[in-house]
């Protein structure tokens, strides 16, 4: 008896690609839900567990099942917002999903076998137990141990699904639950404090009496950091410093030397180091050394490496870098974009993988070079969520198929990849140090031998500097110039995306899937306004080293020991960006609502702040103690609820706080609040 399989697909090009690959194109396709998208595939294929099989693929379009308070506490006025901590929720299938949701159930009816083909990460595998819950609502035989299981694949390369198709394994029900308390620990927290905030200060806001002033409890710790800086910023207050510099010309050559100390805060001190130079009228060679260097080439991609590159280096929102990279992944070019793994595993064939794009692109001759010996195994990071590859290219495509901003993605992706299969740049370094008086200075310079990486990926800058003169270590001369010199120490630069989507990877605020979200979220709620960063004047306090440019320039580490009256964490991150023009690097500036927000709820003075990380945090570990089996969901829920549900009793008591708030912007109050929309 031929066994009837239902493969169910979390988006319907990934069930469109598994089924040409497992039937070899041959499919009688129905459209059958009256979705033009979702569709039926038919064929016939032998897997090694079952044998020969009928099998119909399907898919849905992402979650199939939502979830909502019951109809009673729907209406914003119907309870107090407390309520929502506890009150009912309904789980429906939404109107537009009905007809996905009913095909699903008409194919399950007679089916053996469910065969789950989401993406394999948390939601996918609660996208999964969504489509178990409907069709084992016809067919309860499907609950039966090994009647459903899942695919496990990262890419839609044909051999990869095949090899997926013939291997099935369990659905992680723990991952699904982690997800299942994710959904209602965000709706219960995110709708009561909204409902809240929203009633109580919505009438002050001039112009504005239907405006949501929604809570997110990763929204808010985001834009925290965003308005953190910005006190930073603002609150500077420049020093003066005093260095010294010595300049001297031998061979023709002018050699700046480095001052040991760098600068000093006390002029008096500055002047009598500098007489003291100036009294000895020659300085020593005390150290010439040269020896190799390496410039590493980049670890295998990370999702929270794409968003951060693709702002720095693309000039792309990290939003629409996710977007982009889906839309590669779903016709099968790139691997899953949704990867915390920096590490490839030992068994992958990655100079295959390095052979498909010896076809075309410009980057042709070098994937060549790879295959001709040039092959390094690339660099391993410290992270391997155990489920999905680095991101990297998995076919070839002529860049000709693709849009403009898909080419620009799947360039870096792919150049990304063969710089890691590449070797590290090498280069040769020389090192002198000189004794002027009682100080010490030094003066450093870099020959570039073997490029190696760099010649496939141009975001990274390495190149050679000026010759330095054959200086002899005991060598005595008498500078060319020297001189004493003040500067201002300079503020760090408001927070860049890049900086952000670290701050939030670092504090654990969503996930590397979720973080461009949260960050739209902010932008949409004209929370926060993103500009691009204008490349400033080198800092007089900075040491720039002349053979390690960036691609486009990063923002510079403060070296300046000026004092911010704001509260902040991470305000060295700053810094300006070099030279003059415009980088491009978005940089997020908080509207006057946003900061009037996070000042609000920072005055009620708690020990646990709403606008810091660290109650979101605790809640992605708990997450993750679900998956791990150490906490059970109803745990988990319940402790977050009584967590939450003290600080909202709190932040009741102290909401006069929050509506007396005055911008720091402006210095006007809520009732006069201008919002940038």
């Amino acid at each position: 008896m031929v066994t009837k399989v239902l493969c169910v697909a979390e988006k319907p090009s990934i069930a469109k690609a598994v089924a040409n690959h497992l039937s070899g194109n041959q499919v009688i396709i129905r459209n059958v839900t009256g979705n033009v998208y979702t569709k039926n595939y038919e064929f016939h294929y032998n897997f090694a567990t079952w044998g020969n099989c009928d099998v119909v693929m399907t898919s849905v379009a992402g979650h199939l099942l939502s979830h909502d308070f019951a109809t009673q506490y729907r209406s914003w006025r119907s309870c107090d917002p407390s309520a929502l901590f506890e009150a009912t929720i309904d789980t429906f299938v939404e109107e537009g999903k009905k007809a996905i949701s009913k095909n699903i159930e008409v194919q399950a009816r007679y089916a053996q076998i469910l065969y789950i083909w989401t993406d394999c990460d948390r939601e996918g595998e609660n996208i999964g137990s969504e489509i178990r819950d409907v069709a084992t609502k016809i067919n309860r035989r499907l609950r039966d141990p090994g009647k459903t299981v899942r695919a496990r694949f990262s890419n839609i390369e044909r051999a990869h699904i095949i090899e997926a198709a013939r291997n099935p394994v369990p659905l992680d029900d723990a991952q699904a639950n982690a997800v299942a308390s994710r959904i209602e620990l965000d709706l219960r927290i995110g709708a009561s404090f909204t409902r809240n905030l929203t009633l109580s200060i919505q009438h002050m806001l001039q112009g504005e009496e239907k405006r949501v002033v929604s809570y997110g409890s990763c929204q808010f710790p985001t834009l925290g950091f965003v308005v953190e800086r910005y006190f930073r910023v603002r609150n500077f207050l420049p020093e003066p410093f005093w260095t010294i510099k010595v300049m001297h010309e031998q061979e023709g050559i002018k050699v700046n030397f480095r001052w040991a100390r760098n600068h000093l805060f006390d002029r008096m001190v500055a002047v009598i180091l500098f007489e003291r130079c100036l009294e000895a009228k020659t300085a020593k060679v005390t150290k010439v050394s040269t020896k190799p260097t390496s410039k590493w080439k980049p670890l295998p991609l990370t999702t929270v490496e794409l968003q951060k590159c693709g702002s720095r280096f693309l000039r792309m929102d990290s939003h629409r870098v996710m977007q982009l990279a889906e839309q590669l992944y779903q016709k099968g070019w790139i691997s899953y974009p949704r990867t915390e793994t920096d590490q490839f595993d030992r068994g992958m064939d990655l100079r295959a993988l390095v052979h498909k794009q010896i076809q075309g692109g410009p980057w042709r001759q070098f994937a060549q070079g790879l295959l001709n010996g040039g092959f390094s195994a690339p660099r391993n990071g410290r992270n391997n969520d155990k489920a999905h590859p680095p991101i990297h290219p998995v076919n070839f495509v002529d860049p000709s198929v693709l849009t403009h901003e898909e080419q620009r993605v799947h360039e870096f992706v792919v150049r990304r990849f063969l710089a890691c299969c590449s070797q590290d740049a090498r280069g040769s370094k020389t090192e002198i140090s000189i004794l002027y008086g009682i100080e010490m200075f030094s003066t450093s310079g870099l020959v570039v031998l073997e490029r190696n990486y760099l010649d496939v990926y141009p975001y990274d800058k390495w190149t050679s500097s000026q010759d330095l003169p054959n200086f002899r270590e005991g060598e005595v001369f008498e500078p060319t110039e020297a001189r004493i010199q003040d500067g201002r120490t300079s503020p760090p630069g408001y927070l860049t995306e890049p900086e952000l989507i670290s701050l939030m990877d670092a504090n654990g605020i969503g996930t590397d899937a979720t973080m461009a979200e949260h960050i739209a979220k902010i932008k949409e709620r004209a929370y926060v306004e993103t500009r691009p960063r204008g490349r400033q004047p080198r800092r007089d306090d900075e040491d720039v080293s002349e053979n390690e440019q960036p691609f486009e320039p990063e923002p510079a580490r403060g070296r300046g020991r000026g004092r911010a009256t704001g509260r902040g964490r991470g305000g060295r991150d700053g810094g300006n960006a070099r030279d003059g023009g415009n980088s491009g690097v978005q940089e997020f500036i908080p509207t006057t609502l946003g900061v009037a927000l996070i000042e609000g709820y920072e005055n009620m003075g708690f020990e646990i702040s709403l606008a810091k990380p660290f109650l979101r945090k605790e809640m992605e570990l708990k997450m993750k103690a679900i998956c791990e089996g150490r906490k059970t969901s109803r745990e988990v829920v319940q402790e977050t609820i009584d967590q939450y549900r003290a600080v909202y009793a709190r932040t009741q008591q102290r909401l006069d706080v929050l509506r007396a708030v005055r911008s720091p912007r402006n210095a006007s109050s809520w009732d006069i609040l201008l919002i940038v929309k």
